[in-house]
C-alpha cells in the first residue's frame, strides 16, 4: 500500500523546508497546496480559473475545487509509491475527503507530524527575513544576513520587510493557523496517527525526529 504522510505545523517552523528533506528521504513526491494552487493558476487549468475566480474576489475557495486539484496531482505517476503532504487538508471535512481520495490510489494517511514551537520561536524566525526589491532574493538578520546592512549581496539592491513578514502580521497568521487547525490536529490525534515533533531544535534534528517517526 502507498504510503502518504500529512505534515502539519505553523507558518515559520520550516514545514516546507523539512516536507522536502522527507520526500527525497522517502523517495516520494512532495505536494505543496501552495505551489498546486499557483501551478493551476499559472497554466489556467480549468480548476486553476474557478479558483482564481474566488480569490479575485477574496474568497475562499471551495472545498470541493481544493479537492479537485489534490485528486489530479494524486494521479500523476510520481504519487504512485506515495507523497508528503504539505497545506492539505486544513479541516476534518477535507481530512475525510482526503481519506476517500487515497483509497481510490490504493493509499492511506500512514503518520500525521505535527511540527510544534514556542510562538516567540517561529515570530523570530519569520520577522527576521528581508527580501531585495529587485530580485526577491531572501536575508535573515540571524541565519543569513547580508554582507552590508540592508543591500542584497547578490544584485546590490536595497533589502525590505514585506508586509507579511512584519511581527505584527505574523503573530496574527501564527494564531489564526493555530485556530482554526486545532480541530485538525484533534482528529488525527484520536485516529492515533499524530505525532509532535519539536521545531524549536535545528534543522538536522528536526529532520532526524521526523525520520524516525516516519520509520526512515
Amino acid at each position: 500500500m502507498a504510503t502518504f504522510i500529512v505534515l502539519l505545523g505553523p507558518p515559520g517552523v520550516g514545514k516546507g523546508t523539512q516536507a522536502r528533506i522527507l520526500a527525497d528521504a522517502k523517495k516520494i513526491a512532495h505536494i505543496s497546496s501552495g505551489d498546486l494552487f499557483r501551478e493551476n493558476i499559472k497554466n489556467q487549468t480549468e480548476l486553476g480559473k474557478h479558483a482564481r475566480s474566488f480569490i479575485d474576489k477574496g474568497e475562499l475557495v471551495p472545498d470541493d475545487v481544493t479537492i479537485g486539484m489534490i485528486r489530479e496531482r494524486l494521479s500523476r505517476p510520481d504519487c504512485i509509491p506515495g507523497a508528503i503532504l504539505d497545506g492539505f487538508p486544513r479541516t476534518p471535512v477535507q481530512a475525510v475527503a482526503l481519506e476517500k481520495m487515497l483509497a481510490e490510489f490504493n493509499g492511506e494517511v500512514s503518520v500525521v507530524p505535527y511540527i510544534t514551537a514556542p510562538e516567540s520561536v517561529v515570530v523570530g524566525r519569520i520577522s527576521g527575513r528581508w527580501t531585495c526589491r529587485l530580485n526577491g532574493h531572501v536575508f535573515h538578520h540571524m541565519f543569513n544576513p547580508p554582507i552590508k546592512a540592508g543591500i542584497c549581496d547578490i544584485d546590490g539592491s536595497e533589502l525590505y520587510q514585506r508586509k507579511d513578514d512584519e511581527v505584527e502580521t505574523v503573530t496574527i497568521r501564527i494564531r489564526v493557523y493555530l485556530e482554526q487547525t486545532i480541530p485538525l490536529v484533534e482528529y488525527y490525534r484520536k485516529s492515533g496517527k499524530l505525532i509532535e515533533i519539536n521545531g524549536a531544535q535545528s534543522v538536522e534534528q528536526v529532520s532526524k525526529d521526523l525520520c524516525a517517526a516516519v520509520n526512515i
